[in-house]
């Protein structure tokens, strides 16, 4: 039996178990072109989070169908929910963050569609930081003091980064040339697609 969220507080974060109960769930996915590409949940919209902030207002008329719960879906919630705020600030408030994302979407079964595997930018920010204050703290202790530093900017960035809610790291990788092999789709496009309901990558 499938049933459809009751009104409740915009924003809220659901599980997978729950949309999955939900009947006809509009899910839009907010991860880049190369993310999306590798794995994404079957009949889901690819709606890079720049193109829905810079496009929230029209690409809020055509996902504000009542008869659709609309959730917001990326690697872990973080990103999801950023669109979440575009949204509502263009007045579409009913909007619901996937809690832990695509990967907690499949942990319960849900069905993916796998395609190239690629690292998710945020595992790559992960990767990048912690290799980074592993640096400063060796480097501080085997080569110079001050190489400690690197370790203490790279804390205050984080620290900055979660404040904030933004990342800067995640998008200077995000530019770098093995993240932009699969080309971002063009605004217009995925707004398009959205209006056409025609879930997918946007080619």
């Amino acid at each position: 039996m499938t049933t459809t969220p009751t009104t409740g507080p915009a924003g809220r974060t659901v599980t997978a178990s729950t949309v999955r109960r939900w009947s006809r769930p509009f899910v839009i996915d907010v991860r880049s072109a190369a993310e999306f590409e590798a794995r994404h949940i079957r009949g889901s919209y690819h709606v890079p989070l720049g193109t829905l902030a810079e496009h929230s207002a029209e690409l809020a008329e055509h996902l504000d169908d009542p008869e659709s719960p609309l959730v917001l879906v990326c690697q872990s919630g973080v990103r999801a929910e950023q669109g979440r705020r575009h949204l509502a600030a263009a007045g579409l408030d009913r909007a619901h963050v996937l809690d832990g994302g695509v990967p907690a979407w499949a942990a319960a079964g849900g069905e993916v569609v796998l395609g190239r595997v690629a690292w998710a930018l945020e595992r790559q920010v992960r990767l990048v930081a912690g290799s980074l204050v592993l640096t400063g703290i060796l480097g501080g202790r085997f080569v110079s003091p001050r190489l400690r530093l690197l370790a203490g900017g790279i804390g205050t960035g984080l620290t900055f980064s979660a404040l904030t809610d933004t990342c800067a790291m995640g998008a200077a990788l995000a530019r770098l040339p093995f993240n932009r092999e699969v080309t971002e789709p063009a605004p217009a496009a995925v707004v398009e697609r959205v209006r056409r309901r025609e879930p997918g990558p946007v080619r």
